[in-house]
């Protein structure tokens, strides 16, 4: 079986959290064909020809005990700018097309994630091992070279197939500390170029929603709870990479005219004059010479009533998806929430529209063609990873259900300190202080940004409901 498992001691929860992957018909194994198939390619050893940049200081910053390393990034000074070094796995160099472990791809389109088990998109031999930027061991990658000016402007792209070798896989803790230290240059020019980054994303009047982030926790102990996590800023530096990345890979797409790039619409316009009104009801002024992404940009999500409008505003930002061509660019291509084109590159191990886009854009970097490979299925990858994220967020809505509810169990009764985040006909969202959770009082109508008491009326750990209700 080539999943990642967590040490869990069994029980009610782990038992139900296998019944829930069973119901869901989350893949438990890959086939033995798919499994000899990965085997042979990492024992094989990577194919293209392609550089040698082994001797760039790369290093990973990842949640602690991940082994699907996709990344790996360094940064260098280039006068007032910089130059910023991104290897990406090179899954292509092991996965011939229509092979077995192409095909077991294609079916799943995305790893999926439960709190004690990981359903990798490419067999362990692969995602973990062959293809995985681990410190270390030279690994075959697509290299990103881009100087940006001293704004954080991109002055320059260059792609090429590389071999490189992270020299240390870093927690998100560990990056954080060296750079408040000031103890790695490198980690301090992450942290200077990723803030440029987000400057530029306000430029552009992009937006990004600092939305709670519910997350199940695994303790030592093996026990679970739900918190919310606030990321550090290093992970918002280390994404802006990435989008960099994603970027520049979706403008090189849209100017040569093939390419699959990840969509985002823009707000309706009735949703932000609707949006606009609940804002003033909150004591929130809008004026109207200020567009949605300003507006947004100006909210606190720590105090209650700018968190309410936070979560109202994430209505906003609907619709999300693929768009492939091949000659006429369509008229809806950008992210409008980036204010760009972007194209999902920087993750091939775990989502399979990566490994289509990094070829892409290695073949128009050359001034090419894609592939005969990649171009034959490249008007599939839309609805094939529209259906694999649909299942992968049915997995992650169904297991927030079911920890929250087997959380919550024992404490039928107790009230619980909690803001209101929502309202509609269907009644009042309310984001609980702790556990993380946040419920759905059926008919009640109680004012946005609200601090209340709620009581946990009653829960049904096999429905994976439960229920709240205003405290006396």
């Amino acid at each position: 079986m080539t999943s990642s498992r967590r040490r869990v001691p069994p029980g009610p929860l782990t038992d139900a959290l296998v019944a829930l992957r069973a119901e869901l018909d989350v893949p438990t194994a890959f086939p033995a064909e798919v499994e000899r198939a990965a085997e042979s390619a990492a024992a094989r050893g990577p194919r293209h020809a392609r550089i040698d940049a082994t001797d760039l200081a790369l290093v990973t910053v990842d949640p602690p005990g991940s082994r699907d390393l996709d990344q790996a990034v360094h940064i260098a000074a280039d006068g007032r700018g910089f130059v910023v070094s991104y290897a990406i796995a090179d899954v292509a160099a092991f996965v011939d097309p229509g092979d077995p472990v192409d095909e077991e791809a294609w079916a799943r389109g995305v790893s999926r994630y439960s709190p004690d088990l990981v359903t990798p998109l490419h067999p362990r031999a692969l995602s973990e091992g062959a293809a995985s930027l681990l410190p270390g061991v030279d690994r075959p990658a697509v290299l990103w070279t881009i100087r940006l000016h001293a704004d954080g402007d991109v002055a320059d792209v260059a792609v090429r197939r590389a071999t490189v070798r992270s020299r240390a896989q870093l927690t998100y803790g560990e990056a954080q500390h060296a750079i408040d230290a000031g103890t790695d240059p490198m980690l301090v020019r992450l942290s200077r170029v990723g803030r440029l980054r987000a400057e530029r994303e306000w430029v552009r009047g992009g937006v990004s929603l600092a939305l709670p982030d519910q997350e199940v926790h695994l303790a030592d102990d093996g026990t679970f709870d739900l918190r919310y996590r606030a990321p550090r800023p290093v992970e918002e530096w280390n994404a802006q990479i990435s989008l960099l990345t994603g970027i520049v890979a979706g403008t090189m797409m849209a100017e040569s005219g093939v390419g699959v790039l990840r969509t985002l619409p823009a707000p309706d316009p009735d949703a932000v004059q609707g949006l606009r009104q609940r804002a003033w009801a909150l004591g929130l002024p809008w004026p109207r010479e200020i567009p949605y992404a300003a507006f947004v940009r100006t909210l606190d999500p720590h105090e209650p009533v700018e968190a309410a409008m936070v979560s109202l505003a994430a209505v906003g930002l609907r619709g999300a998806g693929y768009v492939a061509f091949d000659g006429q660019v369509p008229v809806a291509h950008r992210h409008e929430a980036l204010a760009s084109a972007y194209a999902h590159v920087t993750a091939p191990l775990r989502r399979l529209v990566d490994r289509y886009g990094s070829e892409i854009a290695l073949a128009v970097h050359a001034g090419a063609r894609p592939p005969s490979w990649v171009l034959d299925r490249l008007e599939e990858l839309p609805k094939e990873m529209s259906r694999a994220r649909g299942r992968a967020g049915a997995l992650d809505r169904a297991v927030l259900d079911l920890v929250e509810a087997h959380v919550l169990a024992p404490q039928v009764g107790r009230p619980f300190a909690a803001t209101v985040v929502r309202t509609s006909d269907r009644g009042t969202d309310v984001q609980l202080r702790q556990p993380a959770v946040t419920a759905r009082l059926a008919g009640v109508e109680l004012p946005l940004g609200a601090e209340v008491q709620v009581r946990l009326d009653a829960v049904d750990p096999t429905a994976r409901t439960v229920t709240f209700v205003p405290a006396a």
